[in-house]
């Protein structure tokens, strides 16, 4: 479950990313009132955290169900 909460917050992160590169325009900042509004710099941290917790689905191995194997 927070594998997939973290990769729907890292999505997110790259959209805004995207939109800060594409068009100049952050999305967080214009929904929560800017780059230095405390709600904008908690979920910041949060997109950060989940991009972290990430990184550990690259060094994990695959996870088959028993029910594929059968």
């Amino acid at each position: 479950m927070l594998d997939r909460i973290s990769l729907i917050l890292v999505v997110i992160g790259a959209l805004n990313w995207g939109a800060i590169g594409l068009f100049q325009f952050d999305l967080v900042a214009w929904i929560f009132g800017g780059q230095s509004a405390i709600i904008s710099r908690i979920i910041y941290t949060v997109v950060a955290l989940a991009g972290i917790w990430c990184l550990s689905l690259l060094f994990r191995e695959n996870e088959v169900l028993s029910s594929d194997s059968e």
